[in-house]
């Protein structure tokens, strides 16, 4: 089901197109305050816009002009939002929670408790159906939450920071569990996670102050990034490339060592390889290490980091940042137009599959 809005609040100064294809996962990404939940919650039928359209598989749920006006009810749009929060009844279990989405799409009540049953066994918390939600742990909580609202059959699936508020050692299993269900759906994934975007989202739309400033290709964007808040966000190096069985070859044709993530690549399958700018070494001449990644690269601009000093380069039209020491600098004589090498250890560089499993 594709979607496209075009719309206008006022009184919260945003003004934005999105368009999402059918079977595409967008992710918004923006400073906070930057309008990104509004776009969901227009969509979701929460907030009516100014002026614009929203509009689903060709059905029009909002339309807000001089001449026209419609506004569809949110529990008549097919659309599923779903936050933080996972917002759970705390009176019922697991199960009827579930139920209590695949009954709002109209089925009957021991219809919907099977349907429910098998969305929680898809989602990895099929043994916690009679619990209550008091009784499962955060991240178990959201995996039911995602199952009720899936459980809905939506036509978009809205998810606004959907693992902010769970432990950094539950996100990952959440997040692999995401891939698997978005997989064909169409869906708008609001979040501040680099991880979030690059592992789940096949295009990105940056929003600054209400106003989409940047969009595109996932790893184009995060490894390319062209707007101010794109590249504070995408702090981590981002090499995409094709996975050769031990390694990742750039589409610059450099091979990368790293550590495979799970799940893990097979050989011909598109990955991105990832460190962070405070692993990688910057030396005068090229170093050979056992792992070692080298990099020849032409610095680009110098930023202050605090104690540290971010150094941009380019190794040909892959961009690429160290974050160094301010005597480092002074050592090396760094500045625009020189060219170094960045080394990273094998072991400080992860490569994940971007096709879902």
């Amino acid at each position: 089901m594709s979607l496209d809005l075009d719309a206008s609040v006022t009184e919260r100064d945003v003004e934005a197109a999105l368009h999402v294809a059918a079977g595409e996962t967008l992710a918004v990404l923006g400073p906070n305050g930057s309008g990104k939940s509004t776009l969901l919650s227009v969509v979701a039928g929460l907030v009516r816009p100014d002026r614009g359209r929203v509009v689903l598989d060709g059905r029009e749920l909002t339309v807000a002009g001089r001449d026209r006006s419609v506004h569809v009810p949110p529990h008549d749009r097919r659309t599923a939002l779903l936050g933080q929060d996972p917002l759970l009844f705390p009176h019922l279990s697991a199960l009827d929670n579930v139920a209590f989405g695949a009954r709002s799409s109209g089925l009957g009540r021991r219809e919907a408790r099977s349907v429910a049953q098998a969305w929680l066994d898809r989602l990895g918390v099929g043994e916690l159906a009679g619990r209550r939600p008091g009784r499962v742990s955060g991240g178990q909580a959201q995996r039911v939450a995602v199952a009720r609202a899936l459980a809905a059959e939506p036509r978009v699936l809205l998810l606004d920071e959907p693992m902010a508020a769970l432990d950094v050692d539950v996100a990952p299993a959440m997040r692999q569990t995401l891939r698997a269900v978005l997989a064909d759906r169409t869906c708008v994934l609001v979040t501040h996670d680099v991880l979030d975007a690059l592992l789940l989202a096949d295009r990105v739309v940056v929003l600054e102050g209400g106003r989409v400033v940047e969009e595109g290709a996932t790893t184009e964007v995060l490894s390319r990034p062209r707007s101010a808040f794109a590249a504070r966000l995408a702090g981590l190096n981002l090499v995409p490339g094709t996975w050769t069985g031990d390694a990742a070859r750039s589409d610059a044709d450099v091979l990368v060592q790293g550590l495979a993530a799970d799940p893990a690549p097979a050989a011909g399958d598109r990955v991105v390889a990832s460190f962070r700018p405070h692993a990688v070494a910057v030396y005068r001449e090229r170093v050979e290490g056992s792992p070692r990644n080298s990099f020849p690269v032409t610095v680009t601009g110098l930023e202050p980091l605090g104690d540290l000093v971010r150094v941009r380069a380019a190794a040909g039209p892959q961009s690429l940042a160290a974050d160094v020491t301010l005597a480092s600098v002074a050592a090396l004589e760094l500045a625009a137009g020189q060219q170094v090498t960045f080394s990273v250890k094998a072991t400080e560089v992860a490569v994940y599959r971007l096709e879902a499993p």
